[in-house]
């Protein structure tokens, strides 16, 4: 679109009603594969009778039998290349081998590997319509989850992110039907457009009304919506995205965010459908469940068969989100297979990477405090509310819930450098700290190499013998200081004012706490 103005098994299947069928009916993909010891959602969706036609995911396997790639990644010290893969057949990532091969310099994910057999690889987007490319790629360690208690990666979509591919197999055209499922961030969304994944144009250009269906995730108003202030799942079908029959708002359609989410989208004949539901646990909801919309171009629907991750179909790439698994299948699943999938989806475990230790430990939420006596040893580093600016704050038991949730940090894998950390703001997903003109200011990663050198800070000892300093990570002799109450990076002398060598060694010295908010 164009932007206007952006996981036993058994007994949960008999839970949800879904027929003894759907405990057998096994698709094998063209990697090396072993007997399964339990099955994925696409077992499931093949026994119901509507195989999956793609399937990609950077956390599991989703056949029981799979044991190929997952996905492959890109150093930036030499530009070397390595397929992730599994722990075992039919189980979850290997993340320990991207943890080695990427130690010490920065990686991106450039493949995400079709485990369907179709060959539906998705790589780095081209240009379109609505956009120049190549886009970018995602940051390979930007979300970190568990899945059964193992760790693993997701992809992180920041605005000018996305993968595509144009050639397909088996895919969808015209008014065929098919389904497709994505787990999702439920806490990591925007109002640009558009992050979507799903059926999209073969050219990367808006072709009409109707030449898409994709999943959307986000709160973008400009063309539908549902209850709530968002976000919400809805299907982008070109020059549209629509959460019930009528172009706009549909009351059905509610507002969720949750950590993980299942999102449904199935599409047939003057049919279409939307569910959804925690990815953790509990079953679907349906949000919407009739005939295509009421307005021009929908019925019957011209589907082109591309595939697309995080961005529209003519390449608009102003959106953010995260995802973590997802397929698209030949047929229109029933209730009771989706059902299925669903229970599957629950039982596999999925958590949040996040842990409220206080540590420097990717993934962990932390505040930091600051050391200068007498001035400031109640203050914490936070960024401000009215602009962009990060600054030192006060803070005791009574002060405000968003004040504190402002002073709260996630850790994560260094964007530049994995050796190093980078700070995303735990009450704005997406944004980050990152110096420019040396001042610090809270900013969108938009994926570029510069925004991620800036945003980069390598801890050491602690300047002054207490706690930690974070040297910027392009420039060599400033650390994360501040100074008048307001954060720069700032050299042991200089001519800058925030260089001054009066209190600079405590003034770069942060003790890691526990989180504020």
């Amino acid at each position: 679109m164009v932007k206007l103005s952006i996981r036993r098994l058994g007994r949960a299947l008999l839970a949800t009603g879904a027929t003894a069928a759907l405990a057998v009916g096994m698709l094998t993909a063209t990697a090396a594969t072993s007997q399964a010891a339990t099955q994925g959602p696409c077992d499931i969706y093949a026994a119901g009778g509507t195989p999956c036609v793609a399937a990609h995911s950077t956390t599991r396997a989703l056949y029981g039998a799979y044991n190929g790639p997952l996905y492959q990644v890109r150093r930036a010290s030499d530009n070397a290349t390595r397929d992730i893969g599994l722990l075992s057949a039919g189980g979850y990532a290997n993340a320990a081998a991207q943890d080695d091969f990427c130690a010490g310099t920065s990686c991106v994910i450039t493949v995400i590997y079709d485990q369907s057999g179709k060959g539906n690889h998705l790589t780095q987007a081209p240009a379109g319509g609505a956009a120049g490319g190549p886009d970018n790629l995602a940051n390979a360690f930007e979300a970190p989850v568990t899945v059964a208690g193992h760790k693993a990666y997701g992809v992180y979509v920041a605005p000018g992110t996305g993968y595509r591919n144009n050639h397909t197999n088996g895919i969808a055209t015209g008014d065929q039907p098919e389904g497709m499922y994505a787990i999702f961030d439920g806490t990591h969304f925007n109002g640009g457009c558009c992050f979507d994944y799903g059926n999209a144009e073969t050219n990367s250009l808006d072709t009409g009304n109707g030449h898409m269906e994709a999943l959307y995730f986000g709160n973008n108003k400009s063309w539908g919506s549902g209850s709530g202030n968002g976000p919400w799942v809805m299907a982008d079908l070109e020059n549209g995205l629509f959460s019930g029959v009528n172009r706009g708002f549909n009351a059905g359609d509610p507002s969720v965010s949750n950590r993980f989410l299942t999102a449904m989208l199935k599409g047939g004949p003057n049919q279409w459908a939307l569910r959804g539901g925690d990815a953790r646990s509990g079953g679907l909801s349906t949000f919407y469940n009739g005939v295509r919309p009421n307005a021009t171009g929908y019925n019957p629907m011209h589907k082109e068969g591309a595939i697309i991750l995080g961005i529209g179909g003519d390449n608009s790439k102003w959106a953010q989100g995260t995802f973590y698994e997802g397929v698209m299948t030949s047929g229109y699943p029933s209730d009771a297979t989706e059902n299925a999938v669903q229970a599957n989806i629950t039982a596999a475990g999925y958590n949040s990477g996040s842990t409220g230790t206080g540590t420097l430990t990717p993934g962990s939420r932390i505040s930091l405090q600051a050391t200068t006596a007498p001035c400031c040893t109640s203050h914490y580093l936070r960024h401000n509310d009215a602009d962009t600016k990060v600054v030192i704050s006060a803070y005791n038991g009574s002060s405000p819930a968003i004040d504190k949730a402002d002073a709260t940090w996630i850790v994560r894998a260094g964007l530049a450098d994995t050796s190093c950390v980078s700070f995303e703001s735990a009450n704005s997903p997406g944004q980050f700290l990152r110096h420019y003109n040396y001042q610090l200011n809270l900013n969108t990663d938009n994926g570029a190499g510069a925004f991620a050198q800036d945003a980069t800070f390598c801890p050491t000892a602690g300047n002054s013998g207490a706690g930690t300093s974070f040297r910027s990570v392009n420039f060599a002799t400033k650390y994360l200081r501040h100074y008048n109450y307001t954060a720069y990076i700032a050299s042991n002398g200089g001519s800058n004012a925030w260089d001054s060598t009066n209190s600079w060694a405590a003034d770069t010295s942060w003790l890691v706490t526990q989180p504020l908010g």
